[in-house]
């Protein structure tokens, strides 16, 4: 996020980049030979190009000192400074090519070990954080990656290469005064465009930030279009996003004048750096110390030396930007899951998958209990009912039961097995879960139900869509098992979800099911069908059904009513009737409201 200027003490901070860039090192080892290829190419290259002027002053020289045999020397000189020119292009093509694997590879490595990585990190994490947020940062993390290798490879590195060089030759060739110079020049080129740079930043974030809140702006008014009608509020629609952008005009021309500003301090510079080298060395070929090629030289050194320090201030801005990003990107890999597995955890071995809850205590935040001394069990085989108004705590069972969150009390144990003891793979592997909203890939109905199990033959796919009554609805649709079910499966009615939910699960062969609140949204003829499908499946299963219509559980074994995140009350069906308490008050309500919804229905 761009909001924050406040960067934390420096040293900490170049501590925290010097560690982010060491920890990319593991992904270039995969590719050394590569990369100490293209560094050769770099050093090859930039030879290359130091040569140039060497040859140019030969070629200066010669004319200079023959007048009379113009033709006859210069050629081959000429021919070697061409192909000098060509080799310079040539290894520094050579080295983006020879790169192109080593970078690539380092972002597809880094972009799975984080979605990996994210998938490993708890529930919580998830709901609190935007899923575009995510996506975002992934994106930019993962190119930064790549930028910095860029930078490294494209922009420090050579100038690093072409600077050893050119001193090299100047220090043993020259007289002192012109290596201080040239270097001179370019320190304080360098100072001056970080300078510079460093005071823009501010502008640049300011209008970066303006003009994606306009933008953010101008979009809700568009989505929000019928309501800004309802209200005759375009007006200060329009007022409100032209004020915005009046302030992000504001920052904007700041920058574009601070720019020209930059390029106008770093011409200076480059202007002050000739003019003494031509003083000085125009002095020196008049005292005869040097000749009109040196002269040529020491001139076509220092200004072959600008050329790719021109980007710096646009590459120094962007390696802050990039190394800002790591940032967020290596400090998300080092974010630990709250669910582990405990050490030495073993796959849980399945009997029949009897689920037991001791006295089970859970709190999403220690100030807010959720549930309150939860004791029951659900024997082998059984099916289960938990019900209650919602709020009660009733869908915090099954998050817990497949240890999306570790309970803070008591224990919950399948077959005796605590599950904090086994592997999370395993525990997951038992149990399947038809929730209240199913959500579809936006994929094929085929891929949705194999999902289940996705080793599963194209007959166990046909067999279990059977199992749960859908097969001929997707026999009947034009493509068939190749229908895509639109984006969160939008395309597909509440039932027919329910039932490639349900055919998924299926699919699967858990020991356990649950069905939480897997009616709730559908109409009565639809539930009293996708009932009859889960009675049919519940039996050979362990089932815990999650309810809030009491007319979906009166078949079960045992009902258990909670209020405020304790069991109230528990029995049969017909027990709780007699019993007169809590649960035959909300079935009085429901069969009541029952009663009056055909009569409402027919009106609409």
């Amino acid at each position: 996020m761009v909001h924050h200027h406040g960067v934390p003490p420096q040293v900490h901070k170049d501590r925290r980049d010097w560690h982010n860039l060491r920890s990319m090192l593991p992904y270039l080892w995969e590719f050394r030979g590569r990369a100490l290829f293209a560094l050769l190419c770099l050093v090859l290259a930039k030879v290359a190009n130091v040569g140039v002027p060497l040859a140019l002053k030969e070629i200066v020289d010669a004319l200079e000192r023959q007048p009379g045999r113009v033709l006859v020397l210069p050629v081959a000189l000429l021919a070697g400074y061409g192909l000098l020119k060509l080799f310079a292009s040539l290894f520094n093509e050579l080295r983006d090519i020879v790169f192109a694997k080593v970078r690539y590879r380092a972002m597809r490595r880094l972009s799975t070990r984080v979605l990996s990585h994210l998938h490993e990190l708890s529930l919580r994490f998830h709901l609190e954080r935007q899923t575009g947020a995510i996506s975002r940062d992934l994106e930019r993390g993962t190119r930064s990656v790549s930028q910095i290798l860029n930078y490294m490879a494209f922009s420090i590195l050579p100038i690093l290469v072409e600077f050893s060089l050119v001193a090299g030759v100047l220090v043993t060739q020259y007289d002192p005064v012109f290596t201080l110079i040239t270097f001179g020049t370019v320190v304080v080129y360098v100072v001056v465009t970080f300078a510079i740079t460093e005071w823009r930043m501010d502008f640049r974030h300011h209008m970066n930030r303006l003009e994606s809140e306009a933008n953010s702006r101008a979009l809700d008014s568009l989505i929000n279009y019928e309501t800004v009608k309802y209200f005759g509020n375009e007006k200060l629609e329009v007022a409100r996003f032209d004020q915005m952008l009046g302030d992000w005009e504001h920052w904007a021309v700041k920058s574009q004048t601070s720019m020209s500003l930059l390029n106008f301090a770093q011409g200076a510079v480059i202007a002050a750096g000739v003019t003494l080298i031509m003083f000085f060395a125009a002095h020196q070929v008049t005292t005869g110390a040097m000749s009109i090629g040196d002269l040529v030289l020491v001139n076509a050194f220092l200004l072959q030396l600008f050329i790719p320090l021109g980007f710096l201030g646009i590459v120094y801005r962007q390696i802050k930007y990039a190394l800002a990003d790591m940032d967020m990107i290596f400090k998300l890999l080092e974010r630990k899951p709250e669910i582990l597995d405990a050490p030495g955890a073993r796959p849980l071995a399945l009997s029949g998958g009897r689920i037991e809850f001791d006295h089970v205590d859970f709190a999403y935040q220690p100030e807010r209990p959720i549930l309150r001394d939860l004791d029951f069990e659900v024997p082998a085989g059984h099916k289960v009912a938990i019900v209650g108004h919602s709020g009660a705590g009733k869908s915090t069972i099954a998050r817990l039961l497949f240890r999306f969150y570790d309970v803070t009390g008591g224990a919950i144990r399948i077959d005796g097995q605590d599950i904090r003891r086994v592997t999370q793979q395993s525990l997951r592997a038992a149990i399947g879960i038809v929730p209240q909203d199913t959500v579809l890939f936006n994929d094929t109905i085929y891929y949705n139900i194999l999902y289940g199990r996705p080793d599963a033959s194209r007959e166990e796919v046909e067999r279990a869509a059977e199992l749960a009554h859908i097969r001929d609805f997707i026999e009947s649709l034009p493509d068939g098992w190749e229908t895509v079910v639109g984006e969160r499966g939008l395309k597909l009615s509440g039932g027919e979800k329910q039932r490639v939910a349900i055919a998924r699960v299926l699919l699967k062969r858990p020991a356990i099911l649950i069905f939480d609140e897997a009616t709730s949204s559908l109409d009565s003829k639809t539930e009293k069908a996708i009932q009859a499908t889960l009675a049919q499946v519940a039996r050979d299963h362990t089932t815990l059904v999650i309810a809030h219509r009491l007319s979906t559980v009166v078949d079960a074994d045992r009902i258990l009513v909670m209020e405020q995140g304790r069991i109230v009350e528990r029995g049969t069906h017909s027990e709780l009737l007699a019993q007169g308490g809590r649960y035959a008050e909300m079935w009085e309500l429901q069969q009541k409201e029952e009663a009056e919804t055909p009569a409402a229905a027919g009106v609409s």
